[in-house]
């Protein structure tokens, strides 16, 4: 499992580099989604549930009929670990 320590700054730049997607806004990584319908959404966060729970890691989920937004973050930690970048790692290749 991926330690759940802070990283540096330097660490967080080369693991953003994995994920271009995702965005960074301070301790936080983020990606949106749009989907066709609002069903659509609703599988694909019940995946990302799933993958969650697997990794006991859960994000932030927001959902506006088709969109969805993830962020993450290790909250016991107070910023970004390896786990985030673990799990959106995860989630992009579901």
């Amino acid at each position: 499992m991926a330690r759940r320590t802070l990283l540096t700054e330097d660490e967080i730049q080369a693991r953003l580099a994995e994920i271009p997607q995702w965005k960074r806004d301070g301790k936080t990584i983020s990606r949106t989604w749009k989907f066709r319908d609002f069903p659509e959404a609703l599988a694909f966060i019940n995946k990302v549930g799933a993958l969650a729970e697997s990794m006991n890691h859960h994000p932030d989920i927001d959902n506006s009929w088709a969109t969805v937004r993830l962020v993450l973050t290790t909250h016991d930690k107070g910023g970004l670990t390896n786990l985030d970048f673990e799990l959106a790692k995860k989630i992009d290749a579901r």
